[in-house]
């Protein structure tokens, strides 16, 4: 309630004016430029042969079918291997994680699977790795008999067990799904530290 008549008079007109219900935003969904697909980029020797069947498109049920990157994926991975650095923005939906999951994917093929971490991870949420990791298990264990991945991965984002941490420290994964918390675990605790050899 608002004695002054002159600020009442006020905030009423705004409020009345939609001052707090602006317009709603409407807008498209951008369209990505394509960049060709995976079985081409290995065809092409940009990717190790085996990424044409970790990336597909492996429905529950139907044909697996191949799997078509945008044209930012495809840089990502061009400058992937050069080995420089490279920083991605782009929008939501657009495939992100696949612009460092298949350079990393690749790398680990090309140097050999199961002798370490090759690649961390780091996410700002919990809620993220466990998204990413059900994205690697479409990708990395559909088509593959149990265990027998080409590339392995684990989340360590402290919701394991302690047989589940004794595990991934006895046998390190090629990729480390984790939180920035769990990092600096990783790098500061004796027992962690044997992961980061």
């Amino acid at each position: 309630s608002i004695r002054d008549e002159r600020i009442r008079d006020e905030v009423d007109r705004n409020l009345n004016g939609g001052l707090l219900w602006p317009e709603p935003r409407i807008g498209l969904n951008p369209s990505f430029e394509t960049g060709g697909r995976v079985d081409d980029l290995v065809d092409d020797g940009r990717l190790h042969a085996e990424c044409s069947k970790i990336f597909r498109i492996k429905p529950d049920e139907g044909p697996e079918r191949a799997l078509t990157l945008h044209r930012h994926q495809v840089d990502a991975v061009d400058v992937a291997r050069t080995g420089s650095n490279y920083v991605l923005t782009t929008g939501t939906g657009s495939g992100k994680s696949l612009s460092y999951i298949v350079p990393i994917v690749d790398h680990v093929l090309r140097s050999g699977s199961r002798r370490g971490i090759k690649a961390i991870v780091v996410y700002p949420m919990n809620a993220l790795a466990n998204s990413q990791e059900g994205e690697l298990e479409k990708f990395l264990q559909r088509g593959y008999p149990a265990g027998g991945s080409p590339v392995t991965f684990r989340k360590y984002t402290g919701q394991e067990s302690d047989e589940a941490r004794n595990e991934i420290i006895a046998n390190p994964p090629d990729i480390l799904l984790t939180n920035y918390v769990m990092l600096e675990l990783i790098l500061t605790r004796v027992d962690e530290r044997a992961l980061v050899k």
